[in-house]
Formats: structure tokens, sequence, C-alpha cells
């Protein structure tokens, strides 16, 4: 046999062995978990990973210019999916992070939300402006009353500030797409803000008296909030010149909590009767460096503005495998699905890897809201919370 055609028989071994891997990762059942406190449950298996990126995104499959079968173009990651029901299919919007640690965006569907996530033909090239976008992540999706499903990503470029010799310094704000079928795309004007950095931005899907509210984070550093931080709300006037006006923190961070670092919104909020339920991420610091975890709070139906119930703790963090990957310690949502029958669907991501799904309900989570007694900011009044219970528990407890 000639060397050439030694090379062809083992390029169409190595294709054939990778689809059969990528065709069982695809179609793997991914079987429930509930937790113990009965508040959500986990699965099996991430939905999305690396490995769920298409074979002809990373491989050329030219037998003649690739004749030892390796991969092309690497993946590194895929996390911090935007979530939305469209067409009765699950719809992702991943973010996926190459080995060159560039991001992009793919969308990624699922008949079922938990299993079968295959991403769709081609990853989504966006628009761009003047001044284009060295990276993009972190996408929220939000279908919004006005008929347009809004995309608002974090966008990052180099300070042009920081010295020539300082590569790692960056501005970060929220890029803003729009589109009615989720295929074609406008580029909106980048946000407008009073701070010069903006992480975590999401649309509140109904108008708040004729105006776009948009949650915010401001922040003074790439990395550090400095003076700014909490979760924040403006308005809007106009999509297309999304400047933001009466902007004001409507979470706080505070001492010694899981959110006295940093903390952001994470999906669009979703209605309900008892008020609007928010998914957060609280930051703390420890000896092993950034926790993240996710938690809960509740707004008004009528003032947005106003925290009505906020549970003490977290409400998920990192559990079991989710504590290792390129960024440990990290859970992160920017994506949920609430079904028609009350089915909630939470896109979490774990250190900044791998996508996964936890499965709860509305009412649940309402009641987890209304019931769990708030944080009282310190170690006696925590204790006491403990003890009311166990005086409310005790004509029930048997010992």
């Amino acid at each position: 046999m000639e060397a050439g055609s030694l090379k062809n028989t083992k390029r169409i071994w190595n294709y054939g062995q990778l689809m059969r891997h990528y065709h069982q990762l695809i179609n793997k059942p991914n079987h429930e978990i509930p937790e113990s406190n009965g508040i959500f449950s986990r699965y099996e298996h991430p939905v999305i990973t690396a490995e769920h990126v298409p074979i002809n995104w990373r491989y050329d499959l030219n037998a003649e210019s690739n004749p030892f079968g390796l991969e092309r173009i690497g993946v590194n990651s895929a996390f911090n999916a935007g979530a939305i029901k469209w067409n009765d299919r699950y719809m992702l919007v991943v973010r996926v992070e190459g080995s060159d640690r560039k991001s992009y965006f793919a969308f990624a569907e699922s008949p079922d939300g938990i299993n079968k996530f295959k991403f769709l033909e081609k990853p989504l090239l966006l628009p761009q402006l003047n001044d284009p976008d060295i990276n993009v992540y972190d996408m929220r999706l939000t279908a919004h009353e006005d008929g347009f499903v809004y995309g608002i990503f974090c966008t990052e470029r180099k300070n042009p500030d920081a010295p020539l010799e300082d590569t790692s310094s960056a501005i970060a704000n929220a890029g803003i797409i729009r589109s009615k079928d989720l295929k074609k795309w406008e580029r909106l004007p980048d946000l407008i803000s009073g701070s010069r950095q903006q992480r975590n931005v999401t649309l509140h899907p109904e108008f708040v008296q004729g105006k776009y509210a948009i949650y915010t984070r401001p922040q003074d550093g790439f990395i550090e909030t400095g003076t700014g931080g909490g979760i924040g709300l403006g308005f809007i006037e106009d999509m297309n010149r999304p400047e933001i006006i009466n902007e004001a923190i409507i979470n706080q961070k505070a001492y010694h909590t899981i959110y006295e670092l940093k903390n952001g919104l994470g999906p669009s909020p979703i209605k309900t009767k008892e008020g609007w339920l928010h998914l957060a991420h609280g930051v703390r610091n420890t000896a092993a460096g950034l926790r993240y975890v996710l938690y809960l709070f509740m707004t008004d139906l009528k003032d947005i503005s106003k925290v009505v119930y906020q549970p003490g703790g977290y409400f998920m963090a990192p559990k079991d495998k989710e504590f290792i990957g390129d960024v440990g310690n990290v859970l992160f949502s920017n994506g949920w699905i609430a079904d028609n029958d009350g089915t909630l669907y939470i896109y979490y991501a774990s250190s900044d890897t791998r996508t996964h799904v936890a499965t709860s309900s509305i009412d649940i989570l309402v009641d987890y809201c209304k019931n769990t007694p708030p944080d009282k900011f310190s170690t006696n009044k925590s204790v006491k919370n403990i003890l009311n219970l166990i005086d409310i528990n005790e004509i029930y407890y048997q010992k």
C-alpha cells in the first residue's frame, strides 16, 4: 500500500471514531438527581460541553489537507448560556471559548430542555460597530413586549488609557443586538451610561411607564467593582440610542455575605403572581480565591425597584465536579426558561467550563423566596432564625 493510501485509511478511521463519539455524547440520556432540600433538581451530565461543538467546526475533514486527522481549531469551554423557548424548542446561546481565548456565540437547541442539545449549523457572526469587539461573552436573551428578542452581551475592548506594555487592561460594556426570528440580527449602539464599565446587563421584558427598563452592574474597573457594584436598574427611552437615565442600585453588596464583593443579575426576571422572580450571582473572597454562587430575590409587580423577598444565603453553590474547571469554585447563570406548566429550567455554568441544567417550578421558588428567612447580617441573628424554627416545630418534631 502506498504512503498516501495509508494516510487516507487512517484519516477515515479517525473520522468515523470522532463521529461515533459525538453522536453518543449528543444522545446520552440525562437523569434527574433531586436535591435533598427539595428546592430543585440537578442532572447527571452537563447539557453542553466543549465536546458538543460540531466536528466540522474543529476538524478539516479533507483527507488530502489533513492526512493525520488533527483538530485544527480547538475549543476550550462552552458555558454561560442565555436561554429562550422558541418554536417549542429550548434554545441556548452558548459562550464558546476557543483555544485562542476568544469567545463567540453559538445557538444550541433541545426538544425537551434537558436532553439532546445540539448546536445549529454555524456560530453567530456578530454585526460590528465602528469600534469592533475584541471579545464577547455572556449573552442574555429577552423576548420584549415590543416584539423583538434582544441579546445583551458583554463586549470587551483594550483599555485605551493603559500603557502600551499593559496587554491585559480592558473596558467592558454591554453590546446589544435584536431579532424577530433569531436568524437575522441587528446591531444597536453599545449601552451609554455614566459608568466606565458595565457588566451583567439585561432587559426587563415589559415596558415600565413607556420606557425600557434595564438591569446593570456599574463598576470602576474591569475586575474590581470599586465604588460601583450592586445590581442597578435604569431606564432607556429609545433602544436606537440606549442611554440609561435614573440608574440606581436596587440590590446592594453587603459585608460578610455571599455577595460581599460583587453581585450581578443573571437572566431577565420572570413574572409571577407574587412579584418578579430574579436569579443573581454573588461573589465573596476566600483564601482559595473568589467563590461565585447563585441566589434569588423578588421585586414588586408594580414597583420593580422594590425588593420584597430575599432569602438569606445561596440558592445554588458548586458541588462535586462543578468545583473543577478553568476558574474553579464558580456557578454562574444568565439563562432560564419558564414553561407554561410552571416548570423552570435553569441553565448554569460550572467553573467557566461547561453548561448544566437544573429544574424546579415557579411555585416552589416563590415559596422559597417568601418563606426562607432573610439574612440578618450577624451570627446571633442567624442562630435566632434557627431557634425560631425549632420552636415552630416543637409539636411536630419527634426525637
